[in-house]
């Protein structure tokens, strides 16, 4: 072994459920076992046994004994393991592959695995054979495979120890694994630092034992400032989503690799600001509010993701000040809005509110008095964005007449028809839905006035925002029978979780359908809101995409070639020639650059060749008016 000390400290690496995302015996037994009907009952057998040896409950030689004695296996299964493991390689040590062969004798797989598969895999990565220290299987003649080499120190208790001792390593030594045979190479002083590797199984009782957790090897890397594919380990990206969107989205984030947080219901600005600090993505839906307070004590905040269609709840210039870029999910939930908007049209024509708790209440009141077609009738929509557009069309088609109003020229769909005012579409409809944002100029946006100019017995709808209502004013029109109905799925207060009372002027009132702002809450909905919105997020984090953000310049990048430098700055004169000065004057070949603006910010990304120092990058944070900067690789 080289007497001389390297940089790189020598590795001792696991190679089941480490190198790899598996354990190669159980794998070798769901080959091996295919088609046998006693399949799924000895691989979980033989897996059961793995991890009592693997988080020390079990003696590791009685854990091996055990496992091969299930094990029906021949040579000839072992070609179909191997090709099984190079897809299944842990996806941290896939991407850092040349870390590995650039750094050739300085990395052992010392595993209690076999090297008949471990040595083709680990080949790969230019990690050679006489850097695999591993078991080996015996066989009989007819090439079954009927035990191990028990001369092997690793086919023993304490093996690796043993093996360890037998390398006489010279220079500092960290051993990386999942398993408690890992940290005993650490407890018997030969390893300086114990990593308990987690990124495809955590067991509590190595965990406990270890210096440092890894969630991936890009954590070691990144901890040790050695070469890495990533500009920054995902692991260290935190994720805390509030009210509950499916658990899908959880679930892409935690793919990516991120630390996900989970709040089942909203944050005050006081609960929200305890909470947000290290946080780099923040998920919400429609009842937290992010304010400059919250700003103020995001110390690593990158992106806020609303699942939903509205952003008034977040402060958006604040955050474009502050260099954090917002996503929406505008279409998500555009369907399951107009398909309850159009049920309540119908229920309120039929004045099902008030037949309906008559029959719970054993009341039979059959009667016409108030009821209508919605055929032939004037729907008035305010609003003729995603949702009014769509509502128009669906409307239409079940014979209704489509007024809107927009304060944006909109193209009209199939036969509606514009309205130059908005007391002109009062004045005319039936019934009047809103579907408008929830900006400030918008507040009690329909009043008493608004309300006034309704023809006698319309109906109106309320499923945009709670604050564009002045409720008292809607209460006393329906109190005094000038509306013949409403229905309301958003008010100006609601309740952060469900085990808060709901309070409202309007309960009780006849031929009146409340709903909890469950318009966008139904199974597709969430699941593409669930969806979108991270990938959203993820393409912004990874790549520096803006397409979508609502308070970014939007721009979509082409593919990454190289090293990408992300720099967000205020919108004033001359920023991008002093960017563009310093990667000159540090030699920096650029490969391809994009500015996008608006009134506040400007946004650079310029891709360069790998070849810089630590030096240019304090230069570029140094740049004036710098908002943000980070690199991406």
């Amino acid at each position: 072994m080289p007497d001389n000390p390297a940089p790189l400290p020598y590795l001792i690496i696991d190679f089941d459920s480490t190198f790899t995302q598996v354990e190669g015996l159980d794998e070798l037994a769901d080959i091996a076992l295919e088609g046998s009907p006693d399949r799924e009952k000895i691989v979980g057998q033989i897996r059961a046994l793995t991890d009592r040896g693997m988080s020390g409950e079990l003696k590791f030689s009685e854990s091996l004994r055990e496992r091969l004695a299930l094990l029906p296996a021949r040579r000839a299964h072992i070609g179909q393991l191997v090709e099984r493991l190079r897809g299944k390689v842990s996806e941290s040590i896939r991407r850092n592959r040349g870390f590995f062969e650039q750094f050739p004798g300085r990395v052992y797989i010392v595993s209690s695995g076999f090297r008949e598969f471990i040595e083709p895999v680990v080949g790969e990565f230019g990690i050679r054979p006489e850097f695999v220290l591993a078991n080996t299987f015996t066989f009989d003649a007819e090439d079954r495979i009927t035990g191990f080499d028990a001369a092997n120190p690793l086919s023993q208790d304490g093996g690796k120890i043993r093996q360890l001792q037998l390398l006489d390593l010279h220079g500092p030594v960290y051993a990386l694994g999942d398993g408690y045979t890992d940290y005993q190479i650490r407890e018997a002083g030969l390893a300086d630092r114990f990593y308990a590797f987690t990124e495809n199984v955590s067991r509590p009782a190595v965990v406990a034992q270890a210096d440092e957790v890894l969630p991936s090897f890009d954590e070691f890397l990144y901890q040790n400032k050695l070469p890495m594919t990533l500009s920054y380990p995902k692991n260290r990206i935190k994720v805390l989503l509030l009210e509950n969107p499916d658990p899908r989205a959880a679930e892409l984030f935690r793919a990516e690799g991120y630390q996900v947080d989970t709040v089942p219901g909203g944050l005050d600005e006081d609960e929200l600001v305890a909470r947000i600090e290290g946080v780099s993505i923040l998920g919400i839906r429609s009842k937290t509010q992010v304010t400059q307070r919250v700003l103020d004590a995001a110390n690593r905040l990158i992106g806020i993701g609303a699942f939903c269609i509205g952003t008034n709840q977040i402060d958006l210039p604040a955050c474009m000040k502050k260099g954090v870029a917002v996503f929406n999910a505008p279409f998500s939930n555009t369907r399951s809005v107009v398909e309850l908007a159009l049920g309540e049209i119908i229920m309120l024509a039929r004045r099902i509110p008030e037949k309906n708790p008559k029959m719970h209440a054993g009341e039979w009141d059959k009667s016409a008095r108030g009821a209508f077609e919605i055929r032939g009738k004037k729907l008035g929509i305010v609003g003729y964005g995603n949702i009014g557009s769509q509502l128009s069309v669906v409307a239409e088609a079940v014979g209704m007449q489509v007024l809107y109003y927009d304060v944006a020229e909109k193209l009209q769909l199939g036969n509606a028809t514009k309205c130059r005012t908005l007391d002109e579409l009062l004045e005319q409809a039936d019934v009047v839905t809103l579907h408008i944002d929830g900006r400030p100029e918008n507040t009690h946006l329909f009043g008493a006035a608004q309300f006034a100019r309704m023809k006698p017995g319309a109906l109106f709808l309320n499923n945009a925002r709670g604050p564009v209502v002045e409720v008292s004013a809607l209460a006393d029109a329906l109190r005094s029978g000038h509306l013949g109905g409403a229905a309301v799925d958003v008010f100006p207060e609601e309740p952060k979780t469900n085990d808060e009372g709901f309070e409202s002027e309007l309960r009780g009132l006849p031929n009146v359908l409340l709903t909890p702002h469950i318009g966008g809450s139904t199974a597709e909905a969430q699941r593409n809101i669930a969806e979108f919105v991270p990938e959203r997020m993820m393409q912004y984090v990874n790549t520096g995409n803006t397409q979508q953000s609502v308070n970014f310049p939007n721009i979509q990048l082409p593919d990454q070639q190289a090293h990408r430098l992300i720099h967000i700055h205020h919108n004033v004169p001359g920023v991008l020639a002093r960017i563009n000065h310093v990667l000159a004057a540090h030699s920096v070949n650029i490969l391809g650059q994009y500015l996008k603006t608006n009134e506040h910010i400007g946004y650079v990304i310029t891709d360069v060749d790998r070849q810089y120092g630590p030096e240019l990058i304090q230069a570029l944070r140094e740049v004036e008016h710098t908002i943000k900067f980070r690199v991406l690789y």
